[in-house]
């Protein structure tokens, strides 16, 4: 059986990844997996022997795994294996060892409500599998999937990547019962917008009428599917608030070190304000 993983964090005061984690990994027939980050900064300091420093570690795991298998204990889970890391760069770690040939998802919560730490920017710049960010600041009564789809791409690789995300975004609607939406944004810069030069809901039909094969190859209902044209951040927020998504799955081309032609150089703005728990995948290497 393939493998979920859960990272948990030192001090993590957000959203309860583990809980999440181990209902999803049910949900999806794999076999949870939790990482425990720790990391202090004793070895090397003055203040410290090496002796003082090895204590203080082993306490600090000593706690951390104690607070884990306690929590393991009240959600009768306590099979789940956990597996402790000492280590200050949590991201590099996790990468290296969530590997599409023994795990297929990795699960994470925000630490911080109003921006993504640095660890989960690297997390999405290099996981290996489709990696969920769950949010701090959750809709209420979430029940839907939305999946952001580049249904304009002429690129084999974004076509690829589409379909890959049509799949996880169909696997989690079919675990979840959630009804599966799909979202794609025609690109309207804010000073056409402003200028009203275009006719917003002509671009808008035309796109319905140009795509109307490729969305009928993907299997869903007209009703379900929503074209915008604007900013893609906002587009994709106002969207996913509306339809009330629990989850916004959407492809990342690793290579730019951002996400791909759907959310281009607005992918920061998305994150930082969505309110959907957050399913990236990653373009096969």
């Amino acid at each position: 059986m393939d493998k979920l993983y859960i990272i948990a964090q030192k001090d993590q005061h957000q959203t309860d990844a583990i809980s999440a984690g181990l209902a999803l990994a049910k949900q999806l027939n794999l076999q949870a997996e939790i990482g425990c980050y720790s990391y202090e900064s004793l070895s090397g300091e003055s203040y410290y022997d090496n002796e003082i420093a090895s204590k203080a570690q082993a306490q600090i795991l000593a706690d951390e795994l104690a607070s884990i298998q306690e929590q393991l204990h009240t959600l009768a889970a306590m099979d789940t294996p956990v597996v402790q890391n000492w280590c200050k760069n949590l991201a590099e770690h996790a990468c290296q060892h969530v590997r599409p040939e023994s795990h297929s998802f990795m699960v994470k919560s925000i630490h911080d409500s109003d921006q993504f730490l640095p660890a989960d920017w690297q997390l999405i710049r290099h996981t290996q599998v489709p990696l969920m960010l769950m949010s701090n600041n959750p809709l209420n009564k979430a029940r839907s999937v939305l999946m952001a789809i580049d249904l304009g791409t002429n690129k084999l690789e974004k076509q690829h990547l589409n379909e890959q995300v049509i799949a996880q975004a169909k696997r989690l609607a079919e675990v979840t019962g959630f009804e599966l939406h799909l979202g794609y944004v025609v690109r309207v810069p804010k000073i056409l917008r402003d200028m009203d030069i275009l006719n917003i809901r002509t671009l808008v039909k035309d796109a319905y009428n140009k795509h109307q094969e490729a969305i009928a190859k993907i299997g869903i209902d007209n009703e379900n599917v929503h074209i915008l044209a604007g900013n893609a951040d906002m587009c994709l927020f106002e969207l996913s608030c509306r339809l009330k998504a629990q989850y916004l799955v959407m492809g990342i081309h690793q290579k730019q070190g951002i996400f791909g032609h759907i959310i281009g150089n607005t992918s920061e703005a998305i994150l930082s304000k969505v309110r959907s728990n957050i399913v990236v995948v990653p373009s096969k290497r």
